[in-house]
């Protein structure tokens, strides 16, 4: 019996190997590499000299650091709310039975399938002055003159409004889905129940819906915060991290410490805390939906 289960495992072992040995070269090596460039000065070229702890200290001293982590932070303050809020409509419309029911569905998911780089010179054709689409509907129905333009991307709150709405529209499909996903396992029985005792459409909104959804609404807030925190291509394209570094975001600087500066070293110090951010925003997301739970049980 022993040896049957030595044989299963040996079995189970050979069948992920492939993946381990991926994993390891391809996740697991270079998070190990990076850690040993953060001691180094460490160019594109070669591993310079041993410096200890200066990058490190640096970095919790560098204003452009902290500068670009806190336009991070408004970009997760500005679109994981409004991400949540929208995505949980979108489904609610999406669910009612309809002749447009398909046709909702399709045309919410489907920007989701285009790539970061196709989204964003959709959201400057759309945006651009003169020519664009959101001047150009505002000329029309007079709310501006014709004499004057907007220029989004040329002062900062407007750049920000920009980079959320180009976001929320190229990315909203995705936790769409998953909200309608949820909506769809709730019971039929519950509902009836809930009207039949006299619920209008808002009770049932607040006392059944929007606690089913709870448990995959902890999830997407975690991960948009996540992925938030992580953004760089879209405000790259966009506003290339202006007006006067603005909207620089803290992988935007990371890049350009690595690649332009060549201080690959520094570069890698910046994220892993970046890493340790995350890690820590995760944990205490967890522990306090864990909390709850444990409240509500």
């Amino acid at each position: 019996m022993k040896m049957k289960k030595i044989r299963a495992d040996i079995q189970a072992l050979l069948f992920l190997l492939p993946f381990l040995v991926v994993y390891i070269l391809f996740t697991l090596w270079p998070m190990v590499k990076g850690v040993e460039m953060t001691f180094y000065k460490w160019t594109l070229i070669k591993k310079m000299d041993f410096i200890g702890w200066d990058n490190y200290r640096q970095v919790l001293q560098d204003r452009e650091v902290w500068e670009a982590l806190w336009h991070s932070a408004i970009f997760v303050v500005l679109t994981t709310p409004t991400m949540i809020v929208l995505s949980i409509s979108l489904a609610l419309i999406a669910n009612r039975k309809s002749l447009l029911q398909k046709f909702y569905r399709s045309i919410f998911f489907i920007p989701s399938v285009l790539s970061v780089a196709v989204a964003s010179y959709l959201g400057l054709f759309v945006f651009q002055p003169y020519t664009g689409l959101v001047n150009s509907i505002l000329h029309l129905i007079q709310l501006l003159p014709g004499d004057q333009e907007i220029f989004w991307l040329t002062e900062t709150s407007l750049a920000w409004i920009v980079i959320t709405l180009i976001t929320l529209w190229w990315t909203v499909g995705f936790n769409f889905i998953l909200h309608l996903s949820a909506i769809q396992e709730i019971p039929d029985e519950i509902y009836e129940a809930a009207r039949l005792d006299g619920a209008n459409n808002n009770q049932i909104f607040w006392r059944i819906t929007l606690p089913y959804l709870t448990p995959i609404t902890k999830t997407i807030m975690m991960l948009q915060i996540i992925a938030s925190f992580k953004v760089f291509m879209q405000i790259y394209i966009i506003t290339g991290g202006g007006p006067l570094d603005q909207t620089r975001p803290i992988i935007q600087l990371i890049y350009q410490t690595g690649f332009r500066k060549n201080n690959l070293g520094y570069a890698a110090t910046m994220s892993y805390l970046l890493f340790v951010i995350l890690l820590v925003l995760s944990a205490l997301q967890y522990w306090i939906n864990n909390r709850k739970g444990a409240e509500d049980r």
